[in-house]
């Protein structure tokens, strides 16, 4: 009797025991799943948490504190397309566009149809220069948003800029049609249509644009070098000297002026247009070319002068050090440099 009172108390207690030891490590196992974000809900809230910080530290421009913080989401939650696509944002402004690509790419993995990431990814490829991944992403953004003027413009400079003329003009086109009053799509059509040798047609959109933006002196100074290409330099004048005037250090401009009051044969004010142009940008290589140029026909008109050949071809030289891609250059230095300072008079034992 004793034995199986012991065996039936033995047999009440055992379980007791054996139950308490699951339960004390069930909220063990409990309390570290919720530690370690383990559970979807808790994992959710912490993303949540991470988020707002985030988004508050990016607001007040704190850029590395705000990048972790959506690190962090994105460990926690990676399909939380938001968390990249900030990150996407942030590695932009600290210009690691390659890291950017990543996240925009992990953005629109988990969220296909935004048309934000798509349109900062196609940006991010374009400043990589990236040209034919840039058309790619810019086709998805225009599907997403086919009335997006934007989209439609920085495709089409995509397409100018591959040399793909024909679809740039017709998404310049499309932006025009989508935002008539705005400016920049004209003037990029312009363009195009100018590299295409369609020059009426190309006048013609650079005044709508003026039209719409007379402050534009650059617009008037490729209107004038479109002009000049009909050889109607009146005109081109006419518009150069309006372009100066309203930006009269900009280099570009009393280049092209000097240019153009060379092909009407005024030697002088040509001088000083080419020479106002190296004052605002000494970096221009087709003013040097043209002030070798007169240099050098004054020279012709006056032999005994040789200190205007030397400054001619000092002017030459530096042209070409600034683009050496000018073989007409190479050709004159090589016609009037001197015979004693030729290379080949030493090669070859010429006088």
């Amino acid at each position: 009797m004793n034995v199986d009172a012991n065996q039936s108390r033995r047999s009440q207690t055992k379980p007791t025991t054996r139950f308490r030891a699951p339960i004390g490590i069930l909220l063990l196992a409990i309390a570290t799943l919720d530690l370690t974000g383990g559970c979807t809900v808790v994992r959710h809230h912490r993303a949540r948490i991470h988020m707002h910080r985030g988004e508050a530290l990016l607001a007040a421009d704190d850029l590395d504190a705000a990048l972790a913080e959506f690190q962090t989401v994105a460990q926690v939650r990676p399909e939380m397309a938001v968390a990249h696509s900030r990150m996407g944002l942030i590695y932009r402004k600290l210009g690691r566009l390659e890291h950017a690509v990543d996240a925009l790419i992990e953005a629109i993995r988990f969220n296909p149809t935004s048309f934000d990431d798509t349109f900062s990814l196609a940006q991010v490829y374009h400043l990589l220069r990236r040209g034919k991944d840039a058309i790619q992403a810019y086709l998805h953004a225009v599907r997403l948003r086919p009335r997006n003027f934007d989209a439609q413009l920085n495709l089409g400079v995509c397409y100018k800029e591959s040399g793909a003329l024909d679809q740039a003009v017709e998404r310049f086109e499309r932006a025009i049609e989508i935002d008539p009053d705005r400016s920049h799509a004209y003037v990029n059509l312009g363009a195009t249509l100018d590299a295409q040798e369609k020059h009426y047609a190309a006048i013609r959109a650079y005044k709508e644009a003026l039209e719409r933006d007379g402050s534009q002196p650059i617009v008037l100074v490729n209107l004038a070098q479109t002009y000049m290409r009909q050889g109607r330099l009146k005109m081109a004048r006419a518009a150069l000297i309006q372009s100066t005037r309203l930006d009269p250090e900009l280099a570009a401009a009393h280049q092209a002026l000097g240019y153009c009051l060379f092909r009407m044969k005024d030697f002088d004010s040509a001088e000083k247009s080419y020479r106002q142009a190296l004052c605002y940008d000494g970096a221009l290589p087709q003013a040097h070319v043209g002030l070798g140029s007169i240099g050098m026909l004054a020279y012709l008109n006056e032999p005994s002068r040789t200190d205007r050949r030397e400054r001619a071809l000092d002017h030459w030289h530096r042209a070409l050090e600034l683009d050496p891609d000018q073989p007409k250059i190479r050709d004159l230095i090589a016609r009037y440099q001197p015979a004693r300072q030729r290379p080949d008079a030493v090669l070859f034992g010429a006088p």
